[in-house]
């Protein structure tokens, strides 16, 4: 009888631990930014999530987008709060950091901060998820300058640990 009691506690752990939100999440994929003037840029986007309970994680995200001979790298940071749910993962991050815009025809470089509020959604059961969608608004500050009409789109492969 202890037995049986036994292996009927490890079985509801390990059940309960499989809906669990996963310690980290790692994304990597396609980005499209268009940007204030109309200009169109297609690169790479990339992510680090760590999760902090069931709800809350903290990203580090990464991007280059390239077009019409500039290169526009971003690398930020902030908060995320989501959902595990059985299929799906909405989410949603406010995302703080800065960005280096190169542009190789004048020869020159441009530093300035970057944020990004947004969020998407992920579907897939187990240690491989698709980023379906994620969308974010980006405001670019330099010089004085704000430049605020900006979006991100993004998809690609999420592994979670």
């Amino acid at each position: 009888m202890r037995r049986i009691c036994l292996c009927m506690i490890a079985l509801v752990s390990f059940s309960l631990g499989a809906y669990a939100a996963p310690k980290a999440e790692i994304f990597g994929g396609y980005q499209f930014t268009h940007l204030e003037g109309g200009l169109n840029m297609n690169g790479w986007n990339g992510a680090l999530t760590g999760n902090i309970g069931k709800f809350f994680g903290i990203t580090a995200d990464f991007s280059g987008v390239y077009g019409s001979g500039d290169h526009l790298y971003t690398f930020t940071f902030g908060p995320e709060v989501h959902a595990h749910l059985p299929v799906i993962k909405p989410f949603a991050h406010i995302l703080l950091g800065g960005y280096r815009q190169v542009i190789p025809i004048a020869s020159k470089s441009i530093n300035g901060f970057a944020m990004y509020a947004g969020g998407g959604i992920d579907a897939g059961h187990g240690p491989l998820a698709w980023r379906v969608v994620q969308l974010d608004w980006m405001n670019l500050r330099q010089y004085g300058g704000n430049y605020g009409k900006n979006v991100r789109f993004s998809t690609g492969l999420v592994i979670r640990f």
